[in-house]
């Protein structure tokens, strides 16, 4: 934060003290005092705060370094000189920012952007910006872009070495003191830490930020066997294997249940046959079958004693069913002879 007194006379600088007030509290605090060539930095802000002006030619500007969002308020300068009671006072206002990431995470092959940007109240010219890598903690140092502005001239010439050759651009505008850069083609090797340089005259901001390098997962070849749990969901999925294990479950009892009614089916198939059967037969009647008894012995009897008499022949059915009566013997004379008159009449 710049406190700088612009005069052509010269004086000497006897007192330069710096307060900071966050608006809630109605005393200010102490920031840092400087007396007697000597500077002392005090309360929480003590080893965070120095004063890197020139204190000869009325330079009084303060450094900050690891700042944290309670240091959000406003910053007062007051700068003394010697046999004089003009006080030259400047009010500083500092919003912090989101801290930007000191890690970063890339996959080979891709492209990456590291900031790296020096925040100042003061116009400050850049001299140099160094960027440095260092792959492990026991590996050499190794230089990844250095940039020097030409004279007279808005822009300089970035230079990058080894490995990092055509690979690393400085993409941020030196004029804000912004020294980002972009480093293309990342490769598993470019993984550690890198540090970046601003230098602005006699000061000097750094800042480290961790590359952490993702390798990418081969590509597998996708069945649809592999595609069924992303097309189905979870819920879809448990009902389907339910009712396929319901279903196997059951299998045999509807078997049973099958084969139960196709035997009911087929005794009452049968049932209904024979009644059927017996139904035709009550219908039409079996035809009977008659056999013809000879009589040659009656009627030579008859020649031989010259009386004609009446012959009678008595035809017995004969059934073709296995469950007839069994068919009558031989013709008995005296059921023949023996019938009464009435009866052998026609």
């Amino acid at each position: 934060m710049g406190c700088v007194f612009q005069s052509a006379e010269e004086k000497h600088v006897t007192k330069v003290d710096w307060m900071f007030s966050s608006g809630e509290r109605v005393k200010d605090d102490f920031v840092l005092f400087y007396y007697a060539n000597i500077s002392v930095p005090v309360g929480r802000f003590q080893n965070r705060a120095r004063l890197v002006g020139d204190i000869s030619h009325h330079d009084g500007s303060l450094l900050l370094q690891n700042v944290e969002e309670a240091d959000q308020g406003t910053y007062t300068c007051e700068i003394r000189f010697k046999m004089e009671s003009l006080v030259f006072k400047k009010a500083v206002v500092l919003h912090v920012l989101p801290e930007e990431p000191t890690e970063l995470m890339v996959h080979v092959g891709d492209s990456t952007q590291m900031g790296c940007v020096f925040q100042s109240t003061e116009e400050k010219h850049v001299t140099r910006v160094d960027w440095m890598f260092l792959p492990g903690e026991r590996a050499k140092e190794e230089i990844v872009l250095r940039y020097y502005p030409k004279l007279n001239a808005s822009k300089g010439y970035p230079q990058n070495w080894g490995r990092f050759q055509n690979r690393v651009n400085l993409v941020g505008d030196i004029s804000h003191n912004d020294g980002s850069i972009r480093l293309q083609g990342v490769k598993e090797s470019d993984g550690g830490n890198y540090t970046c340089s601003i230098h602005l005259g006699n000061l000097t901001f750094r800042k480290t930020i961790v590359l952490h390098v993702i390798l990418k997962e081969p590509r597998t070849l996708v069945t649809p066997a592999a595609l069924i749990p992303e097309i189905l969901g979870g819920n879809q999925l448990v009902t389907i294997v339910g009712i396929i294990c319901t279903t196997i479950l059951l299998l045999p009892v509807l078997i049973l249940i099958v084969k139960r009614t196709h035997r009911n089916k087929s005794s009452v198939t049968s049932t209904t046959l024979v009644r059927s059967l017996e139904n035709t037969n009550k219908a039409h009647p079996e035809k009977h079958i008659y056999s013809s008894i000879t009589t040659q012995e009656v009627i030579d009897e008859e020649e031989s004693s010259g009386k004609p008499e009446a012959t009678y022949m008595t035809m017995h059915p004969v059934r073709p069913s296995l469950r007839s009566a069994p068919p009558s013997g031989p013709l008995d004379n005296k059921s023949v002879g023996g019938m009464p008159k009435s009866e052998q009449a026609f």
